[in-house]
């Protein structure tokens, strides 16, 4: 038989002599205001970056997107800073969601093909270069476009700041000044879609 205890708030409690163990208890979830604050500043811009990582299948964007939620319902450590703080890791995961579906995709498709193991492609994983590739779009799209078109041509295309002035016809010296400030000015938006630039 066990014995009781008070506790801090009166209340008594027996004492069994068992302790409960670390996985038997619940794991803290955030509080439902607080959820419903991060999906009231957050659903929208999420969604319609899913929406061009599905090419428009809106219930396979919804589905993520309802995964995301409950992975920040599931981790609200995560959250500490208000949910106004929030996009950059709810972009994280929607990206790791979106990328882990298309793994799961191609998965299916690989298992009912019968082409033999050493006939299949190497183990390189393009998922994620793919859904960057999209979110980087998505982040350039914000930038004026005398910012986007320097990025493009010195970045995505490689040019020389010689070359891409030839291709812009602008002076190399406003190629280099418009590549610092768009570099600038693309770092935050980065952050709010969830990539850490390097």
């Amino acid at each position: 038989m066990g014995t009781h205890e008070h506790g801090v708030d009166g209340a008594v409690r027996e004492e069994t002599g068992h302790s409960t163990p670390a996985e038997a208890r619940p794991r803290p979830t955030m509080d439902r205001d607080t959820l419903a604050e991060l999906h009231r500043l957050h659903a929208s811009a999420l969604l319609r970056a899913l929406l061009r990582l599905t090419s428009g299948d809106k219930g396979k964007a919804e589905d993520m997107l309802q995964e995301t939620f409950l992975r920040a319902w599931q981790n609200p450590q995560a959250l500490t800073r208000g949910p106004e703080h929030g996009r950059p890791w709810l972009f994280t995961v929607a990206r790791r969601i979106a990328i882990d579906h298309y793994r799961a995709q191609s998965a299916r498709v690989k298992e009912l093909g019968d082409e033999a193991p050493e006939d299949r492609a190497a183990p390189d994983d393009p998922y994620e270069e793919i859904v960057t590739a999209h979110v980087v779009d998505d982040a350039l799209a914000e930038l004026p476009e005398h910012h986007r078109a320097v990025l493009v041509e010195l970045h995505l295309k490689d040019r020389s700041t010689t070359e891409a002035a030839a291709v812009l016809g602008i002076p190399p010296g406003t190629v280099k000044s418009r590549n610092f400030y768009a570099v600038r000015a693309l770092r935050p938006v980065l952050e709010r879609h969830g990539l850490a630039p390097a």
